[in-house]
């Protein structure tokens, strides 16, 4: 059987290995770059490549579809094109092959996002050949440095091309729309396609903690180590406020009335039922009900017996849309005058219109597709480069549509091992995708 074009094209995307080292470090992005625009530009289109000084290789490709009707408002279509690292002995297949094996794509950013990286390229690609024009602008994106910060990719394009953006109202990127096998109580199962219209807003704070030095001996126990545990201590024991808004609502009823669940959005206990039962499926959803901070990096000392003068840490937190202000006090609380503090990265949470024509028409997209569909919203419980266009004022979801395969194939693997696309979904993807920028 002949593999299909978009899949073939996800192998080839997989195997330039495009590694987002995080610290401005990165691998085969401009190669990755260069390959999309020598595509597009073969298909009749003159896409621009752009980057940040000092960031030849963070090439970023950026192409303006004229629509039809050059008055109406404007939709962003955005992906990235780097990738996490491996643990290679994690693997049972070589991560960057782009192996196609029985009915998946596998490798490294299969899901996340090479694979509509794959649908946007080749659906540019049969655009060109047939003549098909959207109805309104298109503005197509595929920016570097989305897992990391952002620096070289979308909010340095946000911030040094705002230009690139004018008229645009709408942006769609990962990930969300993709359909699930979800169980009913009574046994059955529901297909369910979950649209992220928010994101928890994305806190990144940076903790030093000053003392003293002295010898280990001659404990004092108000030292820059133990200034630091102790605050660290009181961020990870704290617990933080239920803080559901409307997306998050929508989100728990909607599964709730489609899997024989009543969800009280008041109280924790019926929404994380509905979670237990969900299993892996619930994905973020015991987080995005509340704030959240997690201590992950701590650095102090250099020698056994020294007690060193400075300690630090960092710490990801996470808040709901609606609690900017209440996290934000309540780390002042928690840390303390002792030690100092200060945000790495500020973004501010997300929440979209679950109502309206746009909503309409990603719910008209898939019904089109799956007439028996459940469409929910949806809230990301981390971040992603939406957060950069909205600063923009435009308005972000998270949807790049795909239906769930109907041999029971899986996707898997974010960012963990043996990461892969089922083919059959991925073509449908790629269907769904040009109906949606056809029609809207």
């Amino acid at each position: 059987m002949q593999t299909p074009a978009v899949a073939t094209t996800l192998a080839t995307l997989i195997r330039f290995a495009p590694v987002n080292h995080g610290g401005g470090r990165s691998d085969g992005e401009r190669a990755i770059a260069e390959w999309i625009a020598d595509q597009l530009r073969a298909a009749g289109w003159a896409p621009l490549l752009l980057h940040r000084a000092g960031g030849r290789d963070r090439l970023n490709v950026v192409l303006r579809v004229p629509g039809a009707d050059r008055s109406l408002p404007g939709l962003l279509v955005h992906a990235h094109t780097d990738v996490v690292p491996v643990e290679p002995d994690q693997w049972t297949v070589p991560p960057f092959e782009g192996l196609v094996r029985a009915g998946y794509v596998y490798g490294r950013g299969a899901m996340d996002m090479l694979g509509t990286v794959a649908v946007l390229v080749e659906t540019l690609v049969a655009w060109g050949r047939d003549g098909t024009r959207p109805r309104r602008d298109v503005l197509f994106c595929f920016v570097a440095d989305e897992e990391d910060a952002g620096h070289w990719g979308a909010e340095w394009l946000v911030g040094e091309h705002p230009e690139l953006f004018e008229g645009i109202e709408v942006a769609i990127g990962e990930e969300g729309g993709m359909g699930e096998l979800m169980p009913h109580r009574d046994g059955s199962t529901r297909r369910v396609y979950t649209i992220q219209a928010g994101e928890r807003g994305t806190q990144h704070i940076a903790l030093t903690a000053r003392g003293d030095s002295g010898h280990g001996s001659r404990p004092t126990g108000d030292d820059a180590i133990t200034r630091l545990l102790h605050a660290l201590v009181r961020i990870s024991d704290h617990e933080w406020p239920l803080a559901v808004g409307d997306v998050v609502r929508g989100q728990y009823e909607g599964l709730a009335a489609a899997l024989g669940f009543t969800v009280d959005i008041t109280d924790e206990a019926s929404m994380l039922a509905l979670v237990d039962h969900l299993g892996p499926l619930a994905g973020p959803m015991r987080w995005t009900i509340r704030p959240s901070a997690t201590p992950t990096v701590v650095q102090a000392g250099y020698k056994m017996n020294v007690v060193p003068g400075q300690a630090s840490a960092q710490v990801d937190v996470r808040c709901p849309p609606g609690t900017v202000d209440l996290v934000d006090a309540t780390l002042h609380e928690l840390i303390g005058d002792g030690v100092e503090w200060h945000y790495l990265v500020n973004g501010a949470p997300l929440a979209s219109p679950t109502s309206g024509p746009w909503w309409q028409a990603m719910c008209a997209t898939i019904m089109a597709h799956d007439p028996a569909a459940v469409v929910v919203p949806g809230c990301m419980g981390g971040g992603t480069d939406a957060k950069a266009f909205a600063t923009l004022g435009i308005t972000t979801y998270g949807f790049t549509p795909a239906p769930p395969d109907a041999s029971g194939r899986f996707a898997a693997g974010y960012h963990g091992s043996d990461e892969r696309y089922p083919v059959a979904s991925l073509v449908g993807a790629q269907t769904m995708m040009r109906h949606f920028l056809a029609t809207v």
